[in-house]
């Protein structure tokens, strides 16, 4: 999850690609030890016991909502109807809805791939959290669960799940889980798991929103495509820190594009850390992104695509104006031929401060053993499982009577005795993963779809403007632009971690199921 000169170029692929993993995707948790295959994200399991159900309640906006708490796993079966994994889930629903007006379900997953979903539930949307500081830092233990005012319960039905391979979710066999741990594999046990769980619980007819978070956000625009092929059209996509394209993350020695794309975040970093001209600094932070975005994609872009030929005075022209988004010295600029690595940046921008800014979050900060290094020992934002793990396991025990020896956590796709991640998507596509054309099929089919972007100012790992060069580059109709909403709040990766950010994310999401044909009141 874890760059000088040319050299950096060779290190950028590895370093750049790896930063659209999601925060924690190699958490590992500690619920208790089982043989040694399940640490590998499979088990031989004929049966999985009933699911187990608890009663609660919990008071958001003044209104008090009694929900039901359904734990288990689901089977999933293969082409040939033979069980190939069985899928983790935490569900709640409200009792008692309106009978008149399909209440929305919403499945909800982190991303990785390799992470299991302990934080969009646990840290988000689910009615209960875990308490982190109000700037998302990580408090002194002994560490502790409370009622979350922020959760979605007050608008849609939740369901949380792992993918196979993490959490509790397990494959029968290793072969399974090989096949699970690609693009292809994963989203055929996700849509077949939505389609049980509909099926399942009478919910055919409900309104589908789709969650996802990091390789989450990836998961759900391609989901939106294949479950049209199970006649279950998405209503609402949710992309939390999105990725679609992961060429879009990883320069390459022909392709300049990320490095623009990036731009606008070490901005907006920069902006604040105060390290930015003081005119910039006076203006508000959408503002500043605004020009960034502007420069990057026009002169930024221009300058890179000169290449060699960027000598003499333009050039000197376009290391001042880059300094001038991105607060680092000229000369360093120069060196690096104006391309630039988030690594780097995050141990130059505050080297007289001799502090290292997060990945997942560059408000985090840390120190290098060297100051200055290009290279950190650690990223300050990326190490908060420790709570989320070892609460939630005592959650899903002590209040939701989930009780198993099963060790809870990320696998760690491609770690010792665990499958590598295949990214060939199939269906005639090949090269780096993309599941645009997915969505885009899914507009095409659904025009009524609804989509919401949200995106942290200060998220290195899947930066805002190549989410929003996605959604621009998605070819569907001007119409079915408009049914596209985008959203930035003053955070990082887990944009939720943050009081205010949470807050906010909230009141979008209520707005957002309010715009969605078929739910009550629309």
């Amino acid at each position: 999850m874890r760059q000088r000169g040319l050299a950096w170029t060779a290190l950028a692929a590895a370093a750049m690609l790896a930063a659209w993993l999601p925060a924690m995707g190699q958490a590992r948790g500690r619920g208790g030890r089982g043989p040694m295959a399940e640490n590998f994200g499979y088990e031989p399991q004929a049966t999985d016991p009933p699911p187990v159900v608890t009663h609660h309640s919990i008071m958001v906006n003044g209104k008090t909502l009694a929900y039901t708490a359904t734990v288990g796993k689901l089977p999933i079966p293969d082409a040939t109807g033979k069980t190939e994994a069985h899928m983790f889930y935490v569900a709640y629903t409200l009792d008692n809805p309106d009978p008149s007006h399909p209440r929305p379900v919403t499945f909800s997953y982190n991303g990785g791939p390799g992470s299991d979903s302990v934080y969009v539930h646990m840290g988000g949307f689910g009615p209960r959290r875990v308490v982190l500081n109000d700037d998302g830092s990580i408090p002194a233990p002994p560490y502790r669960i409370v009622d979350n005012q922020d959760t979605w319960l007050n608008a849609t039905d939740l369901v949380f799940v792992d993918a196979v391979g993490t959490g509790y979710s397990r494959a029968t066999n290793y072969a399974n889980l090989a096949r699970a741990a690609s693009v292809s594999g994963d989203l055929q046990t996700f849509s077949e798991f939505i389609r049980l769980w509909l099926y399942d619980n009478n919910r055919i007819n409900s309104p589908v929103i789709l969650a996802g978070e990091s390789y989450g956000t990836f998961r759900s625009a391609g989901l939106a495509g294949t479950l049209l092929q199970h006649h279950i059209a998405v209503s609402g996509v949710v992309l939390l820190s999105s990725v679609l394209n992961l060429s879009t993350l990883s320069p390459s020695l022909s392709d300049d594009r990320p490095y623009w794309l990036a731009l606008p975040t070490l901005t907006a970093t920069a902006w604040e850390r105060k390290k930015l001209p003081a005119d910039l600094e006076k203006e508000p932070i959408a503002e500043v992104v605004r020009q960034a975005e502007t420069w990057a994609s026009t002169k930024y872009e221009h300058y890179l695509d000169m290449g060699d030929t960027l000598q003499g005075a333009e050039r000197q022209q376009a290391i001042a104006e880059m300094a001038r988004f991105t607060g680092l010295p000229k000369q360093y600029l120069d060196d690096w031929n104006l391309r630039i690595g988030t690594e780097q940046f995050n141990s130059e921008l505050m080297l007289p401060e001799k502090e290292i800014m997060g990945r997942y979050d560059a408000g985090q900060t840390g120190t290098n053993r060297i100051p200055g290094s290009g290279f950190m020992d650690y990223d300050p934002s990326g190490l908060n499982e420790v709570p989320y793990i070892d609460e939630f396991v005592n959650y899903l025990r002590d209040e939701l009577g989930y009780k198993t020896t099963l060790e809870y956590g990320d696998r760690g796709m491609g770690g010792a005795g665990v499958p590598p991640w295949n990214f060939q998507l199939g269906g005639g596509w090949s090269g780096t993963a993309d599941t645009s054309p997915l969505l885009e099929r899914a507009f095409a089919q659904d025009p009524a779809m609804r989509l919401m972007l949200c995106e942290g100012y200060f998220d290195e790992a899947t930066p805002m403007y190549e989410a929003t060069y996605s959604m621009k580059h998605l070819f569907i109709t001007p119409r079915e632009q408009t049914h596209i909403v985008i959203h930035h709040y003053l955070a990082g990766h887990m944009i939720y971690i943050r009081k205010g950010p949470r807050e906010k994310l909230h009141r979008d999401f209520d707005a957002f199921v309010k715009t969605l044909p078929g739910v009550a009141g629309n």
